[in-house]
């Protein structure tokens, strides 16, 4: 090699390494502060772009998820509903069948009359009641429904709507009088009238418990789908943390180095002014 004072070979050797390592260094400093190996456009734009459509994609998909799970909320507090009334309706039955007994008082008749009418003001409470974020499917009005966005791409699932039962039963209670008043024929028109309310809660059941199983079974699907493209997203970008860090330390001790052999570099020229002694 030359000995020259204008080009120091060494030191432009030495410098040269020192520069690549410190951009290795920045580089894996950066993946050890931010988690990722792909925090932005600069690390990798090809990656970069394609994980911000995957993280626009996860967003829309929280907002489904929050409207089935209001679709899921309204399913369960509309079947709960459903369930009282039905267990209500066991209890009016018996309440006629009492009054059904011609040796009853007029105080005792009274007394039944009066339960059974408060049991069916109950019924009418537990479908008013049945509201969940302003929304009630058994007073609404007929043939309506309640859409809830299903997927990324605008599919909804829908939850019926009836006013059917608030009307079967304002029709029962307008008559409870005549069955109270009537004993037996009384007791047959009121389990006939029972009948009817009973058969359009189970029906109404069925069709709500159906609905909201498609609700759940599709939050279930969608809550798995968000998981698994959060988790690819996090192979795509997430940097290794723990082999980051080792490597971190390997790049500082070469930065070290690397500054010592520059700075030994440096001192080469010095040894020319020896040949002047």
């Amino acid at each position: 090699m030359t000995n020259s004072v204008n080009t120091n070979v060494g030191a432009l050797v030495a410098l040269s390494s020192l520069r690549s390592i410190n951009s290795d260094l920045d580089k894996t400093s950066k993946q050890v502060q931010t988690g990722y190996k792909v925090a932005d456009a600069s690390d990798d734009a090809a990656v970069f772009a394609v994980a911000q459509g995957i993280r626009g994609n996860v967003k829309a998909y929280a907002s489904v998820q929050s409207s089935l799970a209001a679709g899921e909320g309204l399913g369960q507090v509309t079947a709960a509903a459903l369930t009282g009334i039905s267990n209500l309706i066991g209890d009016l039955k018996s309440k006629f069948a009492n009054l059904a007994d011609g040796s009853l008082s007029t105080d005792q008749r009274t007394v039944y009359t009066n339960d059974a009418r408060k049991l069916l003001g109950q019924v009418v409470n537990y479908i008013n009641q049945a509201t969940y974020n302003g929304k009630n499917l058994l007073n609404g009005g007929s043939g309506t429904a309640v859409t809830f966005v299903a997927d990324v791409s605008g599919t909804t699932l829908t939850l019926q709507s009836t006013s059917s039962l608030s009307t079967a039963a304002q029709t029962f209670s307008n008559a409870i009088d005549a069955y109270s008043t009537a004993g037996a024929s009384g007791y047959s028109n009121a389990i006939s009238g029972l009948s009817v309310l009973e058969s359009l809660v189970n029906s109404l059941s069925a069709t709500i418990a159906a609905q909201s199983r498609s609700v759940t079974l599709q939050k279930s699907f969608v809550d798995d789908l968000v998981d698994a493209t959060n988790k690819g997203l996090g192979a795509l970008v997430d940097a290794d943390v723990a082999a980051e860090s080792a490597t971190l330390q390997s790049l500082q001790v070469r930065q070290q180095l690397n500054i010592q052999a520059l700075s030994i570099a440096n001192q080469q020229p010095n040894t020319l002014l020896s040949l002047f002694r």
